[in-house]
This record gives structure tokens, sequence and C-alpha cells, in this order.
């Protein structure tokens, strides 16, 4: 495997890609931009940010869809030596107010939202913040707009600023400070470095064979470590063309594919099952697709088989990450269909995996356990909280994930569960992932999520959430007959919910707290 080029820092690596390569297009969509025009610009946003009094080390919140301004506003706040604070366009004001007072940001640079009111509007009094920059267009008390921003500090001694502190940043300076999903409790920020990030998503891409020819929607949100940095920041560092999808709707990514001549794709499996759904009713052109990423805490083999039978790929790729640990596992080229399948394949180069029991005993092959990861890509620790670090990573330097996985005698790595997920029925543990593959198994679902709710007679029972396949009616005890026909009996759901989706977090996956509160609501 090629090494990451010497560049060390973001704002080096973006000098020399738009030197070399100075009319590479790298972001397509309402705006275009050339890797010039990204250097360009990005350099603007850093002298304005210098001129309010950001310096290194200082963090910028930005909070918006995914879009063009995104991409230049984050190169700007590592150009100017700051640290990034991405901030979900799902969050409500509260939520941002939290991330921001929490980390200490006092320049917010802010977007317009999914239904096309500006974010700002939404946010509470906040005496942390200095500033607020909202779009072109908009004006509000104590803001400048993203033109304004940027004409700041204009002149050649701005501009020789700028270059100075873009060129002193180290490669161990914190570039990201990454929310955690919070759906065991209140988001923790993620501390990641400028080396880490380059290397962790250089060896991604060159796993992945993303390359300059390559035509890539973005739609994993930039505020998720997905979205930035195996979105934005891999399509720099590989001079490809990044499309970034502020909105997903499964027929709109249809159209993007058919008419943008995309060659990648990546998402979550709720992504996929929606791809194959549209498939399903409209014979799309998707010939120009070539590879397909598809990676989350556990993929159906049913879905994976699905897509390369129907879509015709040349790679089918599963690889397992976090926030916390960046890229960990991911199959590689002439691995057969089955290991693609059900496995998240091998440990990246500098990472090591392994697998312990409840005493932390690395486990033999073939057995579960907790997936501890030890290398490169672990985070720094969790901003302003050395207890919670702590408890994440231990002496050893190992990330204890809370992800339940499998090692083979190969040292492929399957995830079968999150660890805080499994619930026990009358004395059985059951992995709610276990049950949603099995339920795949009988043919008429897209998407089912289990989770577990109190129960007086067996202290807990599986609830099983479905989204029937296109054009296929489920009835919800014909599927329960089904589950008994072919589960163990502590595995069969108590009660089969039919809906037409299921929620998801601003990370794209399914939102298993907000299915425990529809359950709870069902049950009062």
């Amino acid at each position: 495997m090629e090494s990451v080029p010497g560049w060390g820092t973001l704002p080096r690596m973006l000098r020399a890609q738009a030197a070399a390569y100075p009319d590479t297009l790298v972001v397509d969509g309402p705006v275009r931009l050339t890797l010039r025009e990204l250097r360009e610009q990005a350099a603007a946003v850093a002298r304005g940010l210098m001129a309010l009094g950001v310096g290194p080390g200082d963090r910028v919140a930005v909070w918006g869809i995914n879009d063009a301004a995104w991409v230049v506003h984050a190169f700007g706040v590592w150009d100017a030596g700051a640290v990034i604070v991405p901030l979900s366009s799902r969050y409500k004001g509260f939520e941002a107010a939290e991330i921001i007072a929490k980390t200490g940001a006092e320049v917010l640079v802010t977007g317009p939202g999914a239904g096309g009111a500006v974010l700002a509007d939404l946010l509470p009094p906040l005496p942390v913040l200095r500033h607020v920059i909202v779009p072109d267009g908009v004006r509000r008390a104590a803001t400048l707009t993203a033109s304004e921003l940027a004409a700041t500090g204009e002149g050649d001694t701005g501009e020789r600023d700028v270059e100075a502190r873009a060129l002193a940043v180290k490669p161990d300076d914190l570039c990201e400070i990454m929310s955690t999903s919070g759906t065991t409790g209140t988001p923790k920020g993620v501390m990641l470095d400028h080396a880490q990030v380059l290397r962790g998503y250089w060896d991604w891409a060159e796993i992945v064979t993303l390359g300059p020819d390559d035509r890539y929607p973005v739609i994993a949100p930039f505020n998720h470590g997905f979205g930035l940095n195996a979105g934005l920041i891999a399509c720099v560092l590989r001079r490809a063309t990044m499309m970034p999808v502020g909105v997903f709707t499964p027929d709109a990514l249809m159209a993007l594919v058919e008419s943008g001549k995309v060659s990648i794709l990546a998402g979550p499996p709720t992504l996929f099952a929606r791809l194959l759904d549209e498939l399903d009713r409209r014979d799309w052109d998707v010939s120009s697709l070539r590879v397909a990423i598809c990676g989350a805490a556990s993929v159906p083999a049913t879905l994976i088989t699905r897509l390369v039978e129907r879509v015709g790929l040349e790679r089918m790729i599963n690889a397992y990450g976090l926030m916390e640990g960046t890229v960990v596992s991911m199959t590689r080229a002439g691995d057969p269909i089955e290991v693609i399948a059900t496995t998240t394949g091998r440990a990246v180069p500098g990472i090591e995996v392994k697998i312990v029991d409840l005493e932390g005993k690395e486990v033999p092959a073939g057995e579960r356990g907790e997936v501890l990861q030890r290398g490169y890509g672990v985070m720094r620790g969790y901003w302003g909280e050395p207890g919670k670090t702590a408890e994440a990573i231990d002496a050893g330097g190992w990330l204890h994930t809370g992800d339940v996985g499998v090692l083979d005698e190969a040292g492929n790595l399957s995830i079968v569960d999150r660890k805080k997920e499994l619930f026990i029925v009358n004395g059985f543990n059951v992995s709610p992932a276990e049950v949603e593959a099995l339920l795949l198994r009988e043919g008429s679902l897209a998407q089912a999520a289990v989770v577990g709710v109190p129960d007086d007679d067996s202290g807990e029972v599986g609830w099983a959430f479905v989204v029937p396949r296109s054009g296929v009616r489920v009835d919800g005890e014909e599927l329960r007959a089904w589950a008994r026909e072919n589960m163990s009996n502590f595995k069969v759901p108590k009660r089969v919910i039919v809906v037409e989706e299921l929620p998801a977090n601003p990370n794209g996956k399914t939102d298993k707290i907000a299915l425990r509160r529809m359950a709870a609501g069902d049950i009062s």
C-alpha cells in the first residue's frame, strides 16, 4: 500500500494538491469548485477568521447541510490553525448551543437547514458566541455574511498572515472535535488530529480505489466522521469529485446516480435498502456505479448479496469504523463474497484489533466478545472529559469500542452487536442484530430493527419494527409465525410492528432510542 505523502496537515495537503492540479474539479453541484478555487476561497475565510480574533487551537463551529460553502469554510478553519466543531443540521437550537458552550466555540458559521431556514435563527442567546456568520443574502443582528467574512482583512499583509498561520499548523494539532451521536447519553466531543485523519483516510481511499476519475455523492452529513473524513477530506486527498447531498431522498439519489454518472456510493445499510427499493420500482441506469461501501454495526448478508447481484458492481466493500477510532477494518480486493457479506474485513495497516471477554481476557478466534482497538487511529480523547477518556482507553492504549464482535482465523472481523443493546429474555442473551438478520431471510422485508422492551413475565422481550419490500404486504402475526418456525423461541419477537420507514439518527443509522420510545408509548 502506498504511504500517505508527507503533508502532515490538512492546510499543507490542500496547498500541494492545488499547486499540482489547480484545474481539477473537486466539488460539483449548484456550486462547482476546482482545487485552485477551493484553496483561494478557504484562505479568504481563514483571513476573515483571523481578523475576528480566531487563533491557533480555537474552536469554530459549523452548522448546516452538506454544500460547497461547508467545504470552503472547513478548509478555512484549518487554514486559520483552528479546530472545527461540526454541528448536525438536525439539531434544534438548544442541542447546538450545548455543543458550542461545551467546546468554547466563539465563532459559528451557519447555513440553511434541511427545510431551507437559516439555522442561526434557532439558536438561543449564547454568551460564549462572539460572532455568527450567515449565508449571503441573510441579514440578522450581530452577524456577518459569508462574503463579508471573506472580505475581512483583505490585502497583502492578510494573505501573508494566512500563509504563515496555515504552514505553522503541526501534524499533532487537533483538527476536529466530533460529537458522538448521543444514542447512549449526552454527546461527547471526540478529538482527532491532522496526522491521524490524513493517514486514516488516505489508506481508506486507497483500499476503496477512490481516484481522480471518480464522482462521489457525499450523503453522510459533514458533521459526522464518515461524511467529513471519508467524504469531504478523502475527495481532496485523492482529487475525486465530491457531490455534496444536502437532503437525502431515494428518488433524488437515483436521479443523481443516473444523470451525474456516479461511480462511488457509500452509506449505511438503510441507504442501500432504499436504493434497492427504488430499483424495484423503476429501471434506473446505475451502470456508472463501480464501487459501493456499506458499513455499520451490522450489515445483513442478504442486503449485500442483493446489491452485488442487482447492480453489478466491480467492488463491494464492507468496512467498520467509529468516531473514536476512525477506520478499523475493511474488506479487500479479491475477498470472496462470503467474507464481504459476513465480515468487515481485516484491520487496516497500523491498527490492531482483539476480542476480549467480560474479564478483559482475549478470546480465541470464533468466540464473541468486546472489540478492542489500538493504533494511530484511536482518538486523542474526549474534549474536557478526562474521566470518560480513561474509561474508553485503557492503560495499554486499547480503545474499548462497546461493540460485540468475532475474529475468524484469517483475522476478519464481524460486528454482531452493540454491547449495550443486548437484552435478556428468560435468562438468554439476545442479540438484536442476529434477530434482524434472521428476519430478513424471510424475504418480504426491506429493513428490520429489533429492540429490547421491559416485560413483566420475561424480564425483557424483543419488539421488531419492520419495513416491507416495495409492493409487498407484510402481516406482523404471519411474520411471527415464520419466526417461531425458524428461530429459537427466546429470539422470536413478542411484537412485530410494520412501519413505512425506520427513524434515523443524525448519522443515518437506525435510531433505536426512538424505537424504544415508540414501544414505551404503545405499552403505556
